[in-house]
């Protein structure tokens, strides 16, 4: 079993910044990729950032140039730096890893608001 746990989640004003971490226990040996999704309220999950165990990265475009995902291996931890965050942020954000047979772990979820 694997357990996602985030934090870092808050209020933050439009061009401000924020970091996220998520932290992963349990049975890890099997996990490759993490990543963040989010979630904002009427609409579906969507992609934000992932990072495979070597470092190679992929982001949605709406965030490309502003956030960045980062992954300490040692500490089993996956954060995402938000920089010039702007009010279509706000959304539940949540970590996810995938196991190397596909599966997909999910965290609980954090908010993340941006409102001036």
């Amino acid at each position: 079993q694997v357990q996602l746990v985030e934090s870092g989640g808050g209020l933050v004003q439009p061009g401000g910044s924020l970091s996220l971490s998520c932290v992963v226990s349990g049975s890890i040996l099997r996990i490759n990729t993490m990543g963040w999704y989010r979630q904002a309220p009427g609409k579906q999950r969507e992609l934000v950032a992932t990072i495979t165990r070597g470092g190679r990265t992929n982001y949605a475009d709406s965030v490309k140039g502003r956030f960045t995902i980062s992954r300490d291996n040692a500490k089993n931890t996956v954060y995402l730096q938000m920089n010039s965050v702007q009010f279509e942020d706000t959304a539940v954000y949540y970590c996810h890893a995938v196991r190397d047979d596909g599966f997909v772990y999910w965290g609980q979820g954090t908010q993340v608001t941006v409102s001036s």
